[in-house]
């Protein structure tokens, strides 16, 4: 009899900015195959993200090997993505894709320090699917409200991962949260969409969801 698969971690909707700021990282046992989350300074852990941009650019920077790097924009700033030969069906997607393309990317965060100490923070991608502003809408829509809701959980008693991020950043969460409106925002104003369409999401698209966007079918609850 075949075993069931192993149960995947929920990809977490993060803006570019918050994503950025989540330099930390963690393991919740000593297990050497633990898996690695990424702190989100508004309080929540993240072993997998899901978030929908525009790709703005891409290269090969591999020496001996392809190894593609994305740029990626949201409403809020960018998300650099990764693939080499151990992420081929991505690497694959980001060789063919030409810029500008509305893109949504499931991926685990990576974080590396650099020489001065600064902690970079990037996405090794297991999917990259090509998607309409629509779906970029639905998900800045529903992006924006998970944001919001958890700084609003942030001062929660017993919220233990809003403690750590306390204790690890000296960041204030209402700048997520004004991050999040501010995309809300644009996209009322039908300002930020890029390449076609009125950037309008919809008066149902909170509530929709980004469920369309999300090429695995494992978003965030």
């Amino acid at each position: 009899m075949s075993q069931s698969a192993p149960t995947r971690e929920v990809a977490r909707r993060v803006f570019a900015t918050e994503f950025n700021d989540a330099g930390y990282t963690f393991t919740e046992s000593d297990d050497e195959r633990a898996p690695v989350y990424a702190l989100l300074p508004t309080g929540e852990s993240s072993n997998r993200v899901f978030f929908v941009g525009t790709l703005t650019e891409k290269e090969d920077v591999g020496e001996d090997a392809e190894y593609w790097r994305g740029r990626i924009v949201d409403p809020t700033g960018t998300f650099f993505v990764y693939a080499g030969q151990y992420q081929p069906e991505a690497a694959s997607k980001l060789r063919d894709l030409e810029p500008p393309a509305y893109v949504a990317v499931v991926g685990k965060p990576r974080t590396y320090e650099t020489d001065d100490g600064t902690v970079r923070v990037s996405v090794r991608p297991e999917s990259i699917t090509e998607v309409d502003a629509d779906t970029r809408d639905r998900w800045v829509a529903e992006t924006a409200k998970r944001t919001i809701e958890r700084v609003a959980a942030f001062d929660d008693e017993g919220n233990e991962y809003a403690r750590m991020a306390r204790e690890e950043y000296d960041l204030d969460p209402e700048t997520y949260k004004a991050a999040a409106l501010s995309a809300l925002e644009d996209l009322d104003e039908g300002d930020g969409d890029e390449l076609a369409g009125d950037g309008s999401a919809g008066g149902d698209a909170a509530s929709e969801g980004a469920q369309s966007g999300d090429p695995t079918g494992t978003p965030e609850p």
